[in-house]
């Protein structure tokens, strides 16, 4: 979309710090800018942005009808108007973020940022963290997985946000920070307070190609100049890796940090530095990330008595280890956990918390790294007793092939044992109606998601609500 600025500003002011050529006057106004053709306005600064399907240079002409004055670019432009300023930059992207951060006044330079990475545990994390500000009296906003289209906002956007959390009072900001957000400098233009690492496994390798390009990015965030201080989870090798090759502060935290550890399905409690701290959220997983968060804290210099009243006082956060209430004697949980690790440490930590069986409902999502399906499907086996494959987002692929990709994971004996149900609100109903009292049901991939994808058309859909129904079916069918 196109975001206006406060106020006009000249192109000198934006490009303030970018290494550019202008050709054209330079003495032009710009009110705003969009890397979107259809959304330019009149006195609009329009980018040049290159997608994966798509290169923003191919719309200029429409966004030079629309009323764009000025155009950032990365190559050569043809049948450019006389009156248009062009602004050629080695890549786009790179200063996009800077060029925002002008126009808007510099507003992170007016908040506290607390940025986190990692594979699994963000979204947690962020909630714990922004639950702590919030009872040190601070006035906190968060950005994430649960906020928007993107973990992290395009950079116009986020600038534009932050702008309007300086104006809104804010005070602190949590927000997830991704690795695509990192490759492509959607960041740039910020220095966080604190960057969070929380680990890294498999992930996101059919936009990163390795685990290694991967992990590059995500250390991006703890480069000197983007982090002041890194807190950084060191019970991970490449969590440990950060902190040795650092180029800026850094603080470790490990699961030793905490004692008298007990875990349930809706919480975790444990001390810490003498102070006992209870966590209203299931799973072994919610000790590391509340760990990470405390840690945060008490580099902020939160004091203790309020770490732990923030701790007490977080709400439930949507689709993370959520437990859907039920009098039928079975646990049922919903994860967003859609990666090989992130399975694995959703089902061990149902397995912790039960003496009856575990019973996983899972698929993949279509059009992502095919590599992780039938490393998922292994995990599954091996960590349930009773297995429902069936569809996640499918988006353009067929999820009856995603279905098989998922099965070459398991041993011959756990194919012939699984259920197979394509269409997932099925699967969740049949794993329910399964499910013996002391039996937990972990439905998973899927979270906090309100829709299906599904060629193209995002269908309504959450796990909980199927869940909810399926569970009230059952109490029919067994009253």
């Amino acid at each position: 979309m196109s975001v206006s600025f406060p106020s006009s500003r000249s192109l000198i002011e934006i490009l303030d710090g970018v290494d550019a050529r202008i050709d054209g006057r330079s003495d032009v106004s710009v009110r705003g800018m969009t890397q979107d053709s259809r959304s330019v306005k009149e006195g609009d600064l329009y980018c040049c942005v290159r997608g994966e399907t798509f290169n923003g240079h191919d719309f200029l002409e429409s966004a030079v009808e629309a009323g764009a004055v000025a155009v950032l670019a990365d190559q050569p432009l043809e049948n450019v108007p006389s009156t248009l300023t062009v602004i050629t930059v080695p890549d786009v992207r790179a200063v996009l973020g800077v060029i925002a951060a002008n126009g808007f006044g510099h507003p992170a330079e007016m908040l506290t940022i607390i940025g986190i990475t990692g594979t699994n545990g963000k979204t947690s994390t962020a909630a714990i963290i922004a639950s702590i500000l919030e009872a040190n009296g601070d006035k906190v906003r968060v950005l994430g997985t649960l906020t928007g289209e993107r973990t992290t906002p395009e950079a116009i956007d986020l600038q534009s946000i932050l702008h309007a959390s300086v104006l809104a009072g804010i005070t602190h900001v949590v927000m997830e920070v991704s690795s695509h957000a990192l490759h492509q400098g959607r960041v740039n233009g910020i220095t966080f307070a604190v960057g969070v690492f929380t680990n890294i496994a498999r992930d996101h390798l059919d936009y990163h190609g390795t685990e290694e390009n991967y992990f590059a990015a995500k250390a991006l965030l703890f480069a000197p100049g983007r982090s002041r201080i890194g807190v950084v989870n060191i019970d991970d090798p490449r969590g440990q890796l950060l902190v040795d090759v650092g180029g800026i502060p850094m603080r470790g935290f490990c699961a030793d940090d905490a004692a008298n550890v007990e875990t349930s399905v809706d919480q975790v409690s444990y001390s810490w530095r003498g102070s006992h701290v209870i966590v209203p959220m299931g799973g072994a997983f919610t000790l590391m990330n509340s760990l990470a968060a405390i840690t945060t804290a008490d580099v902020l210099g939160i004091d203790i008595e309020n770490i732990v009243r923030g701790c007490a006082q977080l709400q439930q956060v949507p689709g993370r280890f959520e437990s859907v209430p039920n009098n039928e004697g079975i646990g049922v949980v919903v994860d967003y956990a859609h990666t090989p690790d992130g399975l694995s440490q959703v089902l061990q930590s149902a397995r912790a918390l039960t003496k009856g069986r575990v019973i996983a409902v899972f698929g993949c999502g279509g059009n992502r790294d095919h590599g992780k399906r039938p490393m998922m499907g292994g995990i599954a086996a091996s960590l349930s007793d009773v297995v429902f494959v069936t569809s996640d987002n499918p988006r353009t692929e067929d999820p009856r092939s995603i279905i098989e990709e998922i099965l070459v994971g398991m041993s011959e004996e756990a194919q012939k044992s699984a259920h197979i149900e394509v269409e997932r609100e099925k699967a969740i109903a049949s794993a329910i109606s399964e499910a013996r009292r002391g039996d937990i049901v972990v439905i998973a991939g899927k979270g906090h998601e309100k829709t299906q994808e599904i060629n193209g058309v995002f269908a309504p859909f959450n796990d909980v609500e199927v869940a909810t129904l399926a569970l009230q079916n059952r109490k029919g069918e067994t009253s």
